[in-house]
């Protein structure tokens, strides 16, 4: 476990660094544009390029913050917080969120006010360049910025990349506005502005939903359980992989725990031996520290039970809300049959298990039944 970590600190400085220098690219360029557009919109009275410039202001700004939430989140663990800090880039990302979305609401205003005291705007060949330099600039920056993220699995970075991407279409707007005013001489400079702040507030929004998602917790993407499950099923005495579950503690740190079913004649070193080679093979692999490997015994010799398994299967999964059923495990001697059922959440858990528990009584009368619901929590 302790090699696992050192590996997982060293990718983890890697990674701080990429949007380190990512960010820093981010903050320059837009700070250039800031300045252009500026001087551009105030000489020629353009309220849409003066929101444009607003709007790669915001941007700096997200990129300080998504810096400072890289540092702060690539601290190592430490007594106080044992499973490291990188959960303060999701505090980090909701900070830009509320940035964009405030640049958004004041653009809104600035624009609602020019239509209801309009300015003519004053467009020169100089306004027209700069604002096309400034769409290609966007262009490339945003294809930059956002296959980094993807490098580095930032969802910041990957958002920052985006988002560039969108200003570079609303930049063109402003330009196509001009364009319009210097050929029929129609002003639309305050309705572009108003086109342009709503866009602002609805990624505003989409990036602080999105960032309430991953504080609150949310369903994993199903593709990572099924790759799990894919690893440690490559293990030849695992029968069946079951109960994956990850805990995230900033982009890329998952923990996570998993139950195996392994045949019932095996011993306690053999069962040790397979644990530990699962945890090396997924963290390899994927990255993900299993600090938990729970195991289901799977009768191997008794062709009783698994007559009892099949029944009872067959009854469980009748049900549409019974999702799945394993850990199956029947002593005959002892009178017990146990196992695990995973159970949606359109049905309520205690009504769903005491139904079964009937129905499986009915079946076997002479046995104690321990029935576990689990929550349908991966794919």
């Amino acid at each position: 476990m302790q090699e696992q970590e050192k590996n997982l600190a060293a990718l983890e400085a890697d990674r701080e660094k990429t949007i380190v220098k990512t960010s820093v690219v981010g903050i320059v360029t837009n700070l250039f544009l800031v300045a252009f557009k500026a001087f551009v919109g105030l000489m020629s009275h353009s309220i849409a390029v003066v929101l444009d410039a607003v709007n790669n202001l915001s941007d700096a700004l997200s990129s300080v913050v998504t810096i400072i939430g890289a540092k702060l989140g690539a601290k190592q663990p430490d007594k106080k917080h044992p499973l490291g800090y990188g959960r303060i880039e999701y505090l980090s990302s909701m900070i830009v969120a509320a940035l964009v979305l405030y640049a958004g609401i004041t653009s809104l205003v600035e624009s609602v006010k020019k239509i209801i005291t309009p300015e003519e705007a004053e467009y020169g060949a100089v306004t027209l360049i700069i604002i096309s330099v400034a769409i290609v600039v966007k262009l490339v920056l945003g294809l930059f910025v956002k296959r980094q993220g993807q490098k580095v699995n930032s969802g910041a970075l990957e958002a920052s990349g985006s988002d560039a991407l969108f200003d570079a279409v609303l930049s063109a707007s402003v330009l196509a506005s001009a364009v319009v005013f210097l050929i029929w001489g129609i002003s639309l400079e305050a309705y572009v502005g108003v086109l342009i702040a709503g866009f602002i507030i609805k990624a505003g929004i989409e990036m602080m939903i999105e960032t309430l998602n991953d504080i609150i917790g949310k369903r994993e993407d199903p593709e990572t359980g099924r790759e799990l499950k894919r690893i440690i099923c490559e293990e030849e005495a695992v029968r069946g992989v079951y109960d994956v579950t990850l805990f995230n503690y900033g982009p890329n740190k998952y923990y996570g725990s998993v139950h195996i079913e392994l045949p019932d004649r095996l011993s306690v070193d053999e069962v040790d031996r397979i644990t530990r080679r699962i945890q090396t093979r997924v963290f390899q692999q994927t990255g993900v520290i299993l600090t938990g490997i729970g195991v289901y015994s799977f009768n191997t010799s008794d062709n009783e039970a698994a007559q009892m398994r099949n029944a009872i299967r067959k009854t469980v999964l009748s049900h549409d809300w019974a999702l799945q059923m394993h850990g199956f495990y029947a002593d005959i001697e002892r009178k017990t049959i146990r196992f695990d059922v995973v159970v949606s959440f359109d049905v309520e858990r205690k009504e769903a298990i005491e139904l079964l528990n009937g129905e499986i009584r009915a079946l076997y009368p002479d046995y104690q039944i321990q029935i576990v619901p689990d929550i349908d929590i991966s794919d």
